[in-house]
């Protein structure tokens, strides 16, 4: 069983990892159209705001979903 350190670093690089992967996805993105001029970084910090709460969403279903099947050893 994992420790609850263990635990932590485990919830913490999967947070970064899916938040960069997040980042690289909406990089394919044309999001230009959108943006105003002058505004740049303004919708940087925009889409880093939404790549992390994309990244930290999928990164919470992939460790509860890790933590489920750790628990059906006790189903039986």
């Amino acid at each position: 069983m994992f420790t609850i350190g263990q635990q932590a670093i485990i919830s913490m690089l999967s947070h970064l990892i899916f938040i960069y992967v997040t980042w690289q996805a909406m990089q394919m993105i044309n999001f230009e159209p959108i943006i105003r001029k002058g505004k740049v970084v303004e919708a940087r910090i925009f889409f880093l705001f939404i790549a992390i709460v994309i990244g930290a969403g999928v990164s919470r279903f992939f460790l509860e979903f890790l933590q489920w099947s750790r628990d059906l050893l006790y189903l039986f």
